[in-house]
C-alpha cells in the first residue's frame, strides 16, 4: 500500500463489519460527522486512515474502500480493558468531564494506553508521505503526535480534541500529566471545542511544564535545541447539514413524524432527549425536573409527553450499569404516578436508531432538551436544528455544552438548578409561534453556515499556515 500525503488517525476506523442476510461480511462506512467531513478531501487526497477495528485480537491487512487506503492497528481484548475501557473511559473520560463521576487511576491502564498509542504512532509514521500531514483525533490518542514527531519530524501533526479540557485544578490531580502535556504538544496545531478549553490546555502548559505562551502560541523545546511553535485555539465542530435537510424534506420522513405523534396520543407538545446513556448528559437532572413539574401540576400528562431516547454505552463500566438502573427506575416511578390508559408520561427508549428515524423523531418534537453537565460539543442539538425546516421548535441547551458558545438562541439553562431547568421546560412549552421562529430562523442560520466541512476546511488551513512558516 502507498503513502498518503493526509493520514487521519483515530481510535476507531471509519468503517463497521456488517453481516448480510446471506451469511456474508462486507465493511460499510460508519454514519458520523468526522467521516462526512474528511471523506469527500480524503478520497481526492487518496489519504490513509489509521484506527482500530472494533473487535479484540483480530488482525487484519489494510484494505481500501471508496479511494481511501484503511490500516488496521490491533488491539488484544487486554488492551481494550485497559487501554480503552480502563484509561480512555474510567480515568480520562471522567476527570475531563469536571470529575462528574470520580476518575480511576491504575498504572497497568496507563502502561497499556503508552504501548497502544505507540501503535497507533507506528503506523500513522509508516503510512504518511514525506513531509505530508498526520491529524490525530481525541482523548485516546493525546500521546501519538509526540510519538509521530520522535518517528517522522518531517511531518505536520494536528491534533483535534473532541471533549472537554479540564480546569487545572482538576487536570494537576492526573498522574501523568506532564506526559499527556508533552504528547498534546507533539502537535504543530491543537485543536479544541472552546476557547475556554484551549485556556484551560495553554495555563496547563503554563503552569506544569513552564514554557513561553503567547497568546495561542507555545514555545516548545526541540530536542536538539532550539524552539519550535505549537498553536493551541478553538476550532468548532459541527455536522454534515445536508442528509438532515434533505430527509427533514422527505414526504416519509414527514409521515412517519405523525404517524410517532399518533403513537404518543396525540399531546400537544412532545419533549425529547437524545443522548449516549452516560453521566455527562444530565439525563436524571432533566427526568426529575419534568417529573416535579408533573406532580405540580404545571404539564398535564395528557397535553405533554416526553421521550427519552439513551442508547447503549459502555455497558461494561460499573458507572454505567448503575446509571441506567437509576434512570429507569425513576422513569419507572414517574409512570406508575402519572400514566393514563391513553398517555405515557415518558417514553423512555434504550436503544439506537437510524438516521431516518432519528430525523422523524426530531420533526415530531415541539421542544428538544440538551442538559449535558459537560459536554465537548453536542452535536445532537445541532442535529435538531438542521431538520426544523419550518423554523418551529424550541432548544433548551445546557451551558455547559461547547454548543452554547454558538447557539446564543437556544433557551440556555444550568442543569444543576432543577428549578431553573423547570421554568425553561415551560418557557419552551409555552414559546409563542413567532418567538419560535425568530429563534429558530437564527440558529438554523448558524447551523447551516458553520458545517463540518467548514470546520474541517478551517483546521486544515491552520496546518497549511503552520507548514508555509
Amino acid at each position: 500500500m502507498s503513502v498518503a500525503d493526509l493520514v487521519v488517525v483515530a481510535n476507531r476506523l471509519p468503517v463497521d463489519r456488517v453481516e448480510n442476510p446471506d451469511g456474508t461480511e462486507e465493511w460499510r462506512t460508519s454514519p458520523g460527522g468526522l467521516v462526512a467531513a474528511l471523506e469527500p478531501m480524503m478520497r481526492s487526497a487518496h489519504g490513509a486512515w489509521v484506527g482500530w477495528a472494533g473487535s479484540a485480537d483480530v488482525e487484519l491487512d489494510p484494505f481500501e474502500i471508496g479511494g481511501i487506503d484503511l490500516i488496521p492497528v490491533r488491539l488484544s481484548a487486554q488492551e481494550v480493558a485497559e487501554y480503552y475501557e480502563g484509561f480512555s473511559n474510567d480515568t480520562i473520560w471522567p476527570l475531563y468531564h469536571d470529575v462528574i463521576a470520580p476518575p480511576q487511576y491504575h498504572r497497568e491502564w496507563w502502561d497499556a494506553y503508552v504501548t497502544v498509542n505507540r501503535r497507533f504512532a507506528a503506523a500513522a509514521a509508516g503510512a504518511v508521505a514525506p513531509d505530508g500531514t498526520v491529524w490525530v483525533h481525541d482523548y485516546q490518542l493525546q500521546l501519538v503526535p509526540q510519538m509521530i514527531r520522535e518517528l517522522r519530524p518531517d511531518v505536520t501533526i494536528g491534533y483535534f480534541h473532541h471533549i472537554p479540557f479540564p480546569a487545572h485544578g482538576l487536570y494537576a490531580q492526573l498522574p501523568w500529566r506532564d506526559q499527556v502535556l508533552n504528547g498534546l504538544l507533539g502537535a504543530d496545531v491543537i485543536g479544541f471545542q472552546r476557547a475556554q478549553d484551549a485556556t484551560y490546555f495553554l495555563t496547563a502548559v503554563r503552569r506544569r511544564l513552564k514554557y513561553e505562551v503567547r497568546g495561542s502560541a507555545v514555545s516548545v523545546p526541540e530536542a536538539g535545541g532550539g524552539t519550535r511553535v505549537a498553536v493551541a485555539r478553538a476550532f468548532p465542530i459541527s455536522i454534515d447539514t445536508t442528509p438532515y435537510v434533505e430527509l427533514a424534506a422527505r414526504p416519509d420522513i414527514r409521515a412517519r413524524a405523525a404517524e410517532i405523534r399518533e403513537s404518543l396520543g396525540n399531546p400537544s407538545r412532545i419533549l425529547l432527549g437524545v443522548d449516549r446513556l452516560d453521566y455527562t448528559k444530565g439525563i436524571r437532572h432533566r427526568v426529575k425536573a419534568y417529573g416535579e413539574l408533573l406532580a405540580e401540576g404545571r404539564l398535564n400528562v395528557e397535553d405533554v409527553t416526553f421521550v427519552q431516547v439513551a442508547s447503549p454505552s459502555r455497558e461494561r463500566v460499573d458507572a454505567y450499569v448503575h446509571l441506567r438502573d437509576e434512570i429507569e427506575l425513576a422513569v419507572g416511578r414517574i409512570n406508575g404516578d402519572n400514566d393514563t390508559m391513553g398517555h405515557t408520561a415518558i417514553r423512555y427508549l434504550h436503544q439506537g436508531y437510524p438516521r431516518e428515524e432519528m430525523v422523524a423523531l426530531y420533526l415530531a418534537a415541539d421542544v428538544m432538551l440538551v442538559t449535558a453537565l459537560r459536554d465537548g460539543m453536542n452535536l445532537v442539538a445541532k442535529e435538531y436544528i438542521a431538520t426544523r425546516i419550518d423554523n418551529h421548535g424550541v432548544l433548551v441547551l445546557s451551558e455547559f455544552t461547547g454548543a452554547a458558545d454558538e447557539l446564543r438562541q437556544a433557551v440556555l439553562v444550568n442543569p444543576h438548578d432543577i428549578e431553573g431547568l423547570k421554568d425553561a421546560i415551560m418557557t419552551a412549552v409555552e414559546m409563542p409561534p413567532k418567538e419560535q421562529m425568530r429563534r429558530m430562523r437564527a440558529l438554523r442560520r448558524r447551523v447551516l453556515d458553520n458545517d463540518v466541512s467548514a470546520w474541517s476546511s478551517a483546521f486544515l488551513r491552520a496546518l497549511d499556515e503552520v507548514r508555509s512558516r
